[in-house]
């Protein structure tokens, strides 16, 4: 016991992650942001002092207002989908008569979540094709043919058709999360409840939800900084287009290092990301903690 109530013995076990920590996500980000100060290519030595120069820049592009709604709103579907119905998927598949079939279901929906993102692109491309498409052609069938329309064409429809192939791929993943969450919840409280008379919605919101409120708060926090973390999947569908109307801050980044060969304008976009997804983090925590609180 002595040798683990010795503070220098613990801070020598720590100090290699500490230092790698350190090393490898503390000072990259410093030093990302020192390179946004400076005008600089990819394969030059030359950097030239610019100062705040490509922030104001950013601040004055519509383009970068557009890829910020774009994460904003991919954030905050993702948090309704993914985590709100990915927490009444797992609940369901607890109730007495999906429990048997739960090896199944669990199955199906985890699967697309292990499935590569080039993969899913290009096939939600196929099914959003306006003439060939699963989904043009489902409209049709059911007599809705006024709904159709060319899903990844159109700047008003592109960046929600997008979102929804994110929420189809990763809502399974989440929902494991949680089933294993609610797995943990110790049955005596359900069987009180069923001889109380609760019914399936009050034993959720009484019993389900309050005791997996750690499980919500970090999949909240995964799902916020994937949604502003996203590239693959707008890349590969749609390249930001149709006219830069699903461009995300991932692919402004891209478009700026390594089409134009801005490499300070890239950082500067890095350090903008980092800042978001830092404060949005540090918001949800406390909120959570304050509902936790009352």
């Amino acid at each position: 016991m002595k040798l683990y109530g010795n503070k220098k013995t613990a801070l020598l076990f720590i100090a290699p992650a500490l230092l790698f920590v350190l090393l490898f996500i503390y000072y990259p980000i410093v030093q990302n942001f020192f390179l946004s100060l400076y005008r600089w290519k990819a394969f030059g030595e030359e950097r030239t002092w610019v100062g705040l120069q490509y922030y104001k820049r950013i601040a004055q592009d519509p383009v970068f207002l557009i890829a910020l709604k774009n994460n904003f709103l991919y954030a905050l579907i993702s948090i309704v989908f993914q985590v709100g119905f990915g927490l009444v998927i797992a609940a369901i598949l607890e109730e007495t008569f999906f429990r048997r079939f739960q090896g199944f279901f669990r199955t199906v929906f985890f699967m697309p979540s292990v499935i590569s993102i080039t993969v899913v692109g290009l096939l939600f491309q196929l099914v959003y094709h306006p003439s060939i498409g699963l989904l043009n052609n489902f409209l049709k069938a059911v007599g809705l043919e006024n709904l159709t329309r060319a899903w990844l064409g159109e700047s008003g429809s592109a960046i929600f058709a997008i979102v929804a192939t994110s929420q189809w791929q990763y809502i399974g993943y989440i929902m494991l999360l949680f089933l294993v969450a609610i797995q943990k919840i110790p049955r005596g409280l359900y069987e009180s409840a069923e001889i109380d008379g609760a019914g399936a919605l009050q034993r959720f919101f009484y019993i389900t939800v309050p005791q997996v409120k750690e499980t919500i708060i970090m999949t909240s926090i995964i799902t916020v900084i994937g949604g502003f973390k996203v590239f693959d999947e707008v890349y590969v569908m749609t390249a930001g287009g149709p006219g830069r109307s699903t461009e995300v801050l991932a692919t402004y980044l891209y478009r700026s290092g390594f089409r134009n060969d801005e490499m300070g304008m890239a950082s500067a976009i890095a350090s903008i990301i980092f800042v978001i997804t830092f404060v949005l983090t540090l918001v949800q925590l406390y909120v959570n903690k304050r509902i936790a609180e009352d």
